[in-house]
C-alpha cells in the first residue's frame, strides 16, 4: 500500500517521503479499512516539527482522521462489513497512523459515517469535532441562552465550534480578520470582532463578558481570558501552552479551566452525526490535496506558500488518499474543490 512516511523530523518539504509498505492485516476486534480520505491537523505539524519526538519512532506513518470502507475483519469483529462506510479518529500516537491507502482499527472505535458527507468532508470534520464537542459539551456544558466567545472562528475548529455553539442556542462571538466576518456570519456567528484592528477584550465585556471562551490560538490568548469572562466562567483551551500563565486574574471571576487533548471514541461522533443529519454541522473544507501533497499540505496549514502560489485557506485542508473520496464537482462547502 502506498504511505506518506514521516521519515525526518523538520521542514515539511524533506521530513516525508512516498513508500509502500505492506497491507495491515485486522486482529481480533479490528477492521481493515480502505482510507478514501484523511486531513491534516495541527497536531500532525507538532508531531513532524519534532516536538512529540520522545512518542514517535522514525520512520513513521503519522495522521489521526479517516473515512473510509470497511474491506476486511479480522475474528470477533462483528459490527461492520465489508462495504461499510465508516468515519473514526485513530488513536494517537498508537501504531500507524492515516496518511496511508488502508489502515487497521478496533472496530470500538468507529461509526458509520453520515450519508450526507463525502468522505472528504467526513475526514474534515473527525478530530476537530470531536475536539469541539469535548470543549463545549462535555467540559464547558454550554447552554442555550449563554454566551460563548470563540477565538479563530474562520479556521478548522473555530469554524465547527461557531456552528455546534449556534446549534446548542448560545449567542456566538467571534474573533476574525475583516475579510472572514461574512464567512463566519454565515456559519451562525451573531457578532464578529476584527482581532487585527483593536483590543477584542473592551468589546465582549461591554456585551457583559463571555460565558464560556473556546481557545483555538494559544500564546497569549490563555492569559488573557479571564479579561473577558463573565462571572463563574469557563475556558476551554486546545492548545498546548509549554510557556507559564499567570491566572490569578481567573480567581476573581470564579473561573473554571478545562484543557482538553480529544480522545478517540464511537459516541462522540454519533453526535456530531445527529448534527449533521439535522443539518446543523457542515465541514468546511478549504483545499483538498493527493495523499503525496502532505508535505504542501503542511505548508498551507503552517501559513506559507506552496511552489503553486497557493497560501492557507479557511478552514479545513482534506487528503484524498482516493479519488473518488472528494466531493461532488461544484457541491457546497467553501474551497472544497481548492
Amino acid at each position: 500500500m502506498r504511505v506518506m512516511e514521516l521519515v525526518r523530523f523538520g521542514d515539511a518539504d524533506t521530513a516525508f517521503a512516498a513508500r509502500e509498505l505492506p497491507r495491515p492485516a485486522p486482529g481480533p476486534g479490528q477492521i481493515l479499512v480502505r482510507v478514501m480520505a484523511t486531513s491534516v491537523n495541527p497536531l500532525d505539524l507538532q508531531t513532524r516539527r519534532g516536538d512529540y519526538r520522545d512518542q514517535v519512532a522514525l520512520p513513521a506513518v503519522i495522521g489521526n482522521d479517516v473515512s473510509g470502507v470497511v474491506v476486511g475483519t479480522g475474528p470477533g469483529a462483528d459490527e461492520f462489513q465489508p462495504g461499510d462506510e465508516v468515519w473514526y479518529l485513530a488513536p494517537v500516537f498508537a501504531g500507524q497512523g492515516t496518511y496511508a491507502e488502508f489502515h487497521v482499527v478496533d472496530q470500538a472505535l468507529v461509526a458509520r459515517k453520515p450519508k450526507s458527507l463525502s468522505h472528504v468532508e467526513a475526514a474534515g470534520l473527525v478530530l476537530v469535532g470531536m475536539t469541539v464537542w469535548e470543549a463545549l459539551v462535555e467540559r464547558a456544558g454550554v447552554r442555550a441562552g449563554e454566551r460563548v466567545l470563540v477565538h479563530g472562528g474562520a479556521g478548522g475548529v473555530g469554524s465547527v465550534a461557531v456552528q455546534m455553539a449556534g446549534a446548542i442556542g448560545a449567542e456566538v462571538v467571534t474573533t476574525a480578520r475583516a475579510r472572514d466576518h461574512e464567512f463566519v456570519t454565515g456559519l451562525g456567528a451573531d457578532t464578529v470582532i476584527d482581532f487585527s484592528a483593536g483590543d477584542y477584550a473592551p468589546q465582549v465585556r461591554a456585551m457583559g463578558g463571555a460565558d464560556v471562551v473556546l481557545d483555538t490560538v494559544g500564546r497569549g490568548t490563555l492569559t488573557r481570558s479571564p479579561e473577558v469572562l463573565a462571572d463563574r466562567g469557563r475556558v476551554v483551551s486546545i492548545v498546548d501552552t509549554p510557556e507559564p500563565q499567570n491566572l490569578l486574574a481567573a480567581w476573581g471571576v470564579n473561573a473554571t479551566y478545562h484543557f482538553v487533548f480529544v480522545s478517540p471514541g464511537r459516541a462522540k461522533l454519533e453526535a456530531l452525526g445527529r448534527l449533521v443529519d439535522l443539518g446543523r454541522l457542515r465541514p468546511v473544507i478549504g483545499a483538498v490535496l493527493p495523499l503525496d501533497g502532505i508535505p504542501q499540505a503542511h505548508t498551507l496549514l503552517e501559513g506559507g506558500t506552496t511552489a503553486d502560489g497557493r497560501t492557507r485557506p479557511r478552514g479545513k485542508i482534506a487528503i484524498a488518499v482516493h479519488p473518488e473520496g472528494r466531493p461532488a464537482q461544484g457541491a457546497g462547502a467553501e474551497g472544497r474543490d481548492a
